[in-house]
């Protein structure tokens, strides 16, 4: 049996009956369970991401040496200065990055971004969220509000399902950084972040996931914390464990390098995860200088054949000659003549900002956009297929199944390996929940019984 017979048992289930009752308990669920992303609910369809177990096992082992290959440039670029200019660090980023965070890894907690084509069997990493990796949390108790609607009853008849929990990796990854940090105590965890972003949903069901574990935690604002005699407080709570999701950029655009966290941090007194250094690999440009010709040597057998097999060409905007399929080009005029196979991204930006796709941009539109990614920092990256699959909502109490664009995002832990996935819908290519469409799905394995 397919993955394609798998989605339609699903759907042929869904009745007029069994739809409209799913629908009522999946409202119900995310009102009662804050699974909203600011005032938007998480997932407006009735049916999770299916992967046949063949699937997620190829996700697994594609993963696998391309992580290998981020670990390699990243490492060298904390000791190569030379090598690290390609990342385009910025004076203050080139001052945080010397700091050791006390561990090794420079990413405990991170997601890929990819476009899986399941019929093909290809899959494309298109970018490296390394810095505060979101949704984990939001994933799971999604995964237990799907596990418990009407249709996915009827559909265990069928299917043996597995869900993919995520929280508990994340617990271990903060846990193994502590420990390999110095820390002996049991950790008292900040989670760090303005408390107007609208993920705070998501830190709370953080909060309690952590507690039932047996580990204090609390959500702290970064204009709450104190640091004096080597300890870092927010109010008369002591933080030795940071579990980081707010931005490095708006850290230091509000609080400066002098700020209690980052003094904290430097001084050895506080754990952070993910460290400073994890600046290196969220920017853009990281698949700039995995998939350059001029840093080939670097990687290994294993890794080249993986950046070839799963990641698009490249390249940092400037003014150079390349090779593009093995042809030496001229960077700018060659992206300029043809623009419809290529799209522009800030080297240092998220949910979606300053993306422009030159399929969907007229002439000088697109020629203005190159010529502002010559003097603000911006990457230039192949066209990549996207994946459609057809999923089922309501609309005016009506079941409607219609093709979504959709995304393969694994999340990652210790920069070595992939442990579930988050899977996010839109009718617009951009596809990031953040930049106001879209939905959210969990994503099970499944197999017939």
């Amino acid at each position: 049996m397919s993955l394609h017979d798998a989605i339609k048992t699903y759907h042929d289930l869904l009745t007029d009956e069994t739809a409209a009752e799913s629908q009522a308990q999946l409202d119900s669920q995310l009102q009662s369970r804050g699974l909203y992303f600011g005032d938007r609910p998480l997932c407006t369809v009735l049916r999770p991401r299916f992967l046949m177990p063949g699937q997620y096992a190829y996700l697994r082992r594609a993963t696998r040496p391309v992580l290998s290959a981020f670990e390699t440039i990243s490492m060298a670029a904390v000791t190569d200065a030379e090598f690290r200019a390609q990342f385009r660090l910025t004076e203050w980023e080139e001052k945080l990055v010397e700091i050791d965070p006390g561990y090794r890894t420079h990413t405990p907690l991170s997601r890929l971004d990819a476009f899986y084509m399941t019929d093909e069997g290809t899959m494309q990493f298109t970018e490296y969220n390394a810095e505060v990796p979101a949704a984990s949390a939001y994933n799971d108790v999604l995964t237990k509000v799907f596990l418990g609607l009407p249709v996915m009853g009827q559909f265990l008849h069928h299917y043996v399902v597995r869900p993919l929990m995520t929280r508990h990796s994340v617990m271990h990854a903060l846990l193994q950084a502590y420990k390999e940090w110095g820390g002996t105590e049991r950790p008292h965890i900040a989670i760090l972040d303005w408390r107007e972003v609208p993920t705070y949903s998501e830190f709370e069901l953080f909060i309690r996931f952590f507690e039932g574990q047996g580990y204090p935690c609390r959500i702290v604002d970064p204009r709450d914390v104190t640091y004096k005699d080597g300890r870092l407080m927010a109010g008369d709570f002591p933080i030795n464990l940071i579990y980081k999701r707010v931005l490095i950029t708006e850290l230091i655009e509000r609080g400066g390098l002098d700020h209690p966290v980052v003094k904290a941090v430097r001084d050895g007194n506080v754990c952070m995860v993910n460290p400073f250094r994890c600046k290196i690999l969220y920017k853009k440009s990281s698949l700039a200088v995995l998939s350059d010709e001029r840093n080939r040597q670097m990687f290994s057998a294993a890794e080249a054949k993986a950046i070839d097999e799963h990641v698009p060409w490249t390249r940092n905007v400037e003014e150079r000659k390349t090779l593009y399929r093995d042809l030496p080009v001229d960077l700018v005029p060659f992206i300029l003549k043809y623009q419809d196979r290529f799209v522009l991204k800030p080297h240092d930006d998220y949910g979606g900002r300053g993306i422009v796709l030159g399929w969907q941009t007229n002439t000088s539109g697109w020629e203005q956009a190159v010529a502002d990614a010559l003097e603000t920092p911006f990457v230039v990256q192949e066209r990549v297929p996207i994946p459609q699959e057809p999923y089922p909502s309501m609309v005016d109490d009506r079941l409607q199944i219609y093709d979504r664009l959709l995304d393969t995002a694994p999340f990652i832990f210790y920069g070595d390996y992939m442990d579930g996935c988050l899977t996010r819908l839109s009718n617009d290519p951009l596809l990031n929940v953040s930049a106001g469409g879209g939905s959210s799905v969990p994503t099970f394995v499944v197999e017939e019984r």
